[in-house]
């Protein structure tokens, strides 16, 4: 399932929400899946390739400072807002 943005068609394809953290579609191979949010946390799936971008490691290394490595989700948590995420992949994919 794909988030829809105006303006943005090519976005759908490179970040994607599953409905519900019990939902667990399978993660297609160069992506991974991310958890973003506070305490309700949102499943996107990403390309791997946004692990190398500036940007992108600029908010992991924040997340390292303020939260460390260790979280209860057992994947890559990412404890910022949705839609300042939404929109720091937004300018991934447009660069």
């Amino acid at each position: 399932m794909a988030i829809r943005l105006p303006g943005i068609p090519h976005m759908k394809r490179s970040l994607q929400r599953s409905l519900s953290n019990t939902e667990i579609p399978t993660v297609p191979k160069g992506h991974i899946a991310v958890y973003v949010g506070g305490s309700q946390k949102k499943r996107f799936v990403v390309p791997i390739s946004y692990l190398n971008h500036p940007l992108f490691q600029d908010l992991l290394n924040q997340a390292e400072e303020e939260y460390g490595f260790s979280h209860p989700m057992g994947g890559l948590t990412i404890p910022c807002d949705e839609d300042a995420f939404i929109d720091l992949t937004g300018r991934l994919i447009t660069m």
